[in-house]
């Protein structure tokens, strides 16, 4: 990336800012002296992972701390004044027309019961006076800018009735509809699918620098920071730890927490190791013939109803101790598919067998016993959890529903489960809300296997973790097929990802699969055009390419 030409003064300094929150457990630091500065025209990462400080820095650029948070000393200057103690009603002649905030979330950003339009039109109203038709034209115009298609017809329609990018383009106009001189953008990419994650990221590249705005990117993906960033800057405990140019910070880290950041980025290297090649002559586990399921959707007043082809003629076999990646972006069909595979939906047509055994219409006890042997981990840990169970119950539940052993009994399988997947036997007696994310998924993993299950079904079981702890969590996921022969059915939108773990990939998109290999020639040669797409749209790969170049 070509760094823009900044002026001599920076647009925004921070100097050895400290806050801290104010809790029932008293009190606790969140900013340790952090300092930064952002250029005229200059984009800049700050990465970190959850807990670093990253969003505690961001908000309080723009005065949105919480009300537990206060800043206890340091400078926030923008240009040459000082906005550290600014109260709110200060900041409101800020927010907006002079710094921009994309949030994180366009689902609980957006009011569900206004219209686009009406959103708009507000922001752009409260930084400019002008008539209502004045904005409205305006309105449309930054839709359109923001990259929204028919943005007259837009502007009539409610959040809920717009896609999950759509929505994130509409945080985008509303912006910008001020012209700030410094945009924050806070993960505004992170819920997306990768390929839908690129294109915002690229127009909102092209539309900052067209308007000469400023970018904080806040990120806790270095990939992403690195194929976006002029400069990068690292957080972690509160402080910064690490600051310089994109190519500096990739190639010649130097403190410890951003070689691990490197390191786990799954777009900025090759996989430390690949799964090892199973035997040519591997059975197979569970076999997909022709699945198709349909779906038709309640008809709008005056047109007929409409058939969704969820699944449409997917066919694939699985081996034993082997792991597919089933690869598409939402509404592909993948998870669809899980379900069926999993019984939790049944085919219109099709069939599947598992372990020799036709299973596409089992009912009552010989579903339940299915079961047994096919379990699920969720994508979500902080939902798929009991938030009233301790761990212990959470675990043990699935050996309670088959009355399997004792109470004593359950409890050891508890204990030496949690071993397994790297937790102490202390955390049994703990609930979830005691655990950090990467916790929860390792219980949610441990849960999985409590009944030894032959297949195991993942449905983007690292996308809600940070990318150490993700790394950490596919390679516990390696080694316990390594140790016990798990079989996995790994559902994923991120094929930077599947390179770590999978033997083979399936790319699934509109219901059916378009291209399956093995992993590594569909990395060296895939043949499809949106398989290309997909690798195309890897964050940090750009940057990976960029870098191999300057080192030849």
């Amino acid at each position: 990336m070509t760094a823009h030409d900044v002026d001599s003064a920076p647009l925004l300094r921070v100097e050895n800012l400290t806050s801290e929150y104010l809790t029932t457990r008293g009190t606790v630091e969140a900013l340790r002296g952090a300092g930064l500065e952002i250029g005229h025209g200059e984009t800049v990462a700050l990465v970190g992972e959850s807990g670093s400080g990253k969003s505690t820095l961001s908000h309080a650029l723009i005065g949105l701390l919480p009300e537990n948070a206060r800043i206890t000393g340091g400078k926030i200057l923008f240009g040459d004044t000082d906005v550290a103690d600014w109260s709110d009603r200060q900041f409101r002649t800020l927010r907006g027309n002079r710094i921009g905030l994309i949030p994180q979330d366009p689902t609980v950003s957006l009011n569900p019961v206004r219209t686009i339009g009406h959103q708009v039109i507000e922001a752009i109203r409260a930084h400019r006076k002008m008539p209502k038709a004045s904005a409205q034209a305006e309105a449309a115009e930054l839709l359109d800018r923001a990259g929204i298609d028919r943005p007259q017809t837009r502007l009539q329609q409610y959040p809920h009735q717009l896609s999950g990018g759509m929505r994130q383009r509409v945080l985008i106009a509303i912006a910008i509809a001020g012209r700030p001189d410094l945009l924050i953008a806070d993960e505004p990419t992170s819920a997306l699918d990768a390929t839908v994650q690129k294109k915002i990221l690229d127009h909102l590249q092209e539309l900052t620098a067209e308007l000469g705005t400023s970018v904080l990117l806040v990120t806790h993906d270095l990939g992403v920071a690195a194929d976006r960033a002029d400069r990068i800057v690292v957080m972690n405990g509160g402080r910064i730890v690490e600051a310089g140019t994109s190519d500096e910070v990739l190639t010649n880290p130097t403190d410890a927490y951003t070689r691990r950041l490197v390191a786990a980025a799954p777009g900025l290297s090759e996989p430390s190791r690949a799964p090892a090649p199973l035997p040519a002559d591997t059975e197979v586990l569970l076999s997909a013939k022709d699945l198709r399921r349909e779906f038709t959707l309640p008809a709008r007043r005056g047109e007929p109803k409409q058939t969704i082809h969820a699944v449409d003629g997917v066919s694939f076999d699985l081996l034993r101790g082997e792991t597919l990646a089933l690869v598409g972006e939402s509404g592909s069909g993948k998870s669809t598919t899980a379900k069926l595979v999993l019984g939790l939906e049944k085919p219109d047509a099709g069939s599947i067998t598992f372990a020799g055994e036709d299973v596409t219409s089992l009912r009552g006890e010989a579903w339940r016993q299915l079961r047994r042997r096919a379990q699920l981990i969720y994508q979500n840990p902080y939902a798929s959890l009991d938030p009233r169970f301790s761990i212990e119950q959470i675990i043990t539940e699935p050996l309670d529903a088959f009355k399997v052993g004792s109470k004593e009994q359950r409890r050891k399988t508890a204990a030496k489960l949690l071993d397994q997947v790297a937790l102490p036997e202390g955390t049994l007696q703990r609930r979830p809300a005691e655990l950090s994310g990467g916790q929860r998924q390792r219980v949610a993993i441990a849960r999985a296997l409590t009944l030894s299950p032959d297949l195991v079904v993942c449905d983007e079981p690292v996308s809600a973790l940070d990318v150490s702890v993700q790394a950490q969590v596919l390679d516990l996921l390696a080694d316990l097929q390594a140790e016990q022969g798990l079989t996995y059915l790994f559902i994923t939108h991120d094929l930077a990802v599947v390179r770590h773990l999978a033997h083979r990939v399936a790319v699934m998109r509109s219901g059916q699969i378009i291209e399956t290999g093995p992993t590594q020639e569909i990395f060296e040669s895939a043949e499809h055009p949106y398989t290309r797409e997909l690798l195309e749209s890897i964050s940090g790969a750009r940057a990976e390419d960029d870098l191999a170049g300057a080192l030849q």
